[in-house]
């Protein structure tokens, strides 16, 4: 292992976040906030920017690095940049402890979005703001935002896209890693200035466009209000963060070609088909289901089934209503948009559209097989063949998917604070999958995850950080093996 190429690399991750951190320090002088808060974010930044010199100053001669050093670089990394993002809140005293304050940050990185604030209106600007923006850093990723920084960015960079960008393959755009990295940037801050601009249309104060915007882009969900988005009572905004949250869940590559008056092919593209067509069910499934509850007019059930489903699907996390309370069938349906996610190359989490599709591709593939066992029958996904080495790596993705979260649930499960079993799965699930609210009545809409013990909270943390890079990164940088010279 390239140990002085990982410093490096490292160090000037940290060097970018320091600065990064000076955009909260703004807000809280903007507000006119206690010293105490500005002396917090000066804080965090003197420590990145000390780690930036203490690693990241002179460039090795030997600057190859391989898929090791990217997958223990981006796990290291997450948790660090967690715990360093969220010392802020801690020194303010808006959070009790440290581990909560790691697993707000956690939460916000990974766009979770789930919170263990009891009222987020009564904290600072800054830290609404911060938390809202580590989605926008979280979404794309601090390394991939860094390669977009670089010029000359080696072809061993590609090591940390795969490893740092959501979903089973990473394709580049163009020739250069750096400038494909710079393309997906510009798509993705363009769609999210875009967005905040329609919600300045919907007589959204401008403070709360740019958190919501943030949430959104980056599939979080964090908002600056404890009812979430239904404080705002207005149907326009609902539609239009309910659609851009779909938008966020689709893969960003997708969008170049539509700039460059491709649009056909993402249309052609079969992820994206599997992803409207499970949305598409999984929408008229759930709106029958509600208009039989009858609780509400049709419009407003149709909007609050349209916008719950965008945001349990995306796993974004932004809620109108409380469906913790809705009937058993229609949060089963929810439990398994959590389960499926967004499309690989976007920022949502969950198991993604490719997997799924392929997984139930395979599956039919083994009956027609056993069926007829002399029957040769290829599978296919976007015009690819699917060999046996790429089906393995997919089987065992999802073999280690559910023994970590059959683990988590474990765990949660011991816990005193956890009522139901219904608490427990849908804890596992919103917070691996990287969806934020859970299916309970305390961790649901309307609840939160500080009652559960600081070790689960920490352990569901590090679950979030392992669901958003994909696993591998996290079992690898904990793995003896791994820190081996040779």
């Amino acid at each position: 292992m390239n140990h002085s190429i990982t410093r490096f690399i490292m160090g000037r991750v940290y060097g970018v976040f320091s600065l990064l951190l000076l955009l909260p320090l703004g807000v809280s002088l903007i507000y006119q906030e206690p010293l105490l808060n500005q002396g917090a974010w000066l804080a965090a930044i003197g420590l990145s920017a000390v780690l930036f010199l203490l690693l990241g100053r002179k460039e090795p001669s030997n600057s190859d690095f391989y898929a090791r050093e990217g997958l223990v670089m981006c796990a290291f990394l997450w948790l660090s940049m967690s715990l360093i993002g969220g010392l802020p809140l801690y020194l303010t005293g808006q959070y009790p402890s440290v581990v909560d304050a790691f697993f707000e940050i956690a939460s916000g990185l990974t766009t979770t979005g789930a919170s263990v604030s009891h009222n987020v209106e009564l904290l600072s600007h800054s830290v609404l703001f911060w938390r809202s923006f580590t989605h926008l850093i979280g979404g794309m990723g601090v390394l991939v935002f860094v390669l977009a920084l670089t010029p000359h960015a080696s072809s061993s960079s590609v090591q940390i896209a795969k490893a740092e960008m959501p979903g089973p393959a990473f394709g580049k755009l163009v020739a250069k890693l750096s400038d494909t990295a710079r393309i997906l940037y510009g798509i993705y801050l363009s769609l999210t200035a875009l967005l905040v601009v329609f919600l300045l249309l919907g007589k959204m104060p401008l403070f709360d466009a740019l958190c919501h915007a943030f949430g959104t882009a980056g599939t979080g969900g964090f908002s600056v209000k404890a009812a979430s988005i239904g404080a705002y009572h207005s149907p326009y905004i609902e539609w239009v963060l309910g659609i851009g949250m779909l938008v966020f869940t689709a893969n960003i590559n997708l969008y170049y070609f539509v700039l460059i008056g491709r649009a056909k092919k993402m249309f052609q593209n079969e992820e994206f088909r599997w992803f409207l067509g499970i949305f598409g069910v999984l929408f008229a499934a759930l709106t029958l289901c509600q208009l039989g509850f009858g609780e509400t007019s049709p419009s407003t059930t149709i909007r609050d089934s349209f916008f719950s489903l965008s945001s349990v699907l995306s796993t974004t996390g932004f809620c109108t209503a409380d469906f913790a309370r809705w009937p058993l069938f229609s949060r089963f349906i929810l439990l398994i948009a959590m389960a499926v996610g967004g499309c690989g190359g976007s920022t949502a989490g969950g198991f993604k559209v490719s997997r799924v599709a392929i997984t139930v591709k395979s599956a039919f593939r083994t009956l027609k097989q056993t069926r007829h066992p002399r029957r040769v029958v290829p599978l296919h996904f976007d015009g690819d063949a699917m060999d046996g080495a790429s089906l393995r790596k997919l089987y065992g993705y999802l073999a280690i998917y559910l023994l970590c979260i059959m683990v988590l649930i474990l765990i949660v499960c011991l816990d005193p604070f956890t009522d139901t079993i219904e608490t427990a799965i849908s804890t596992v699930f919103a917070t691996f999958n990287n969806v934020g609210p859970g299916l309970g009545s305390l961790v649901g809409p309307t609840g939160n995850y500080a009652g559960f013990h600081s070790v689960t909270k920490f352990l569901l943390s590090v679950g979030m950080i392992a669901g958003r890079l994909e696993i591998w990164p996290v079992l690898i940088l904990f793995s003896p093996r791994t820190w081996k010279k040779h």
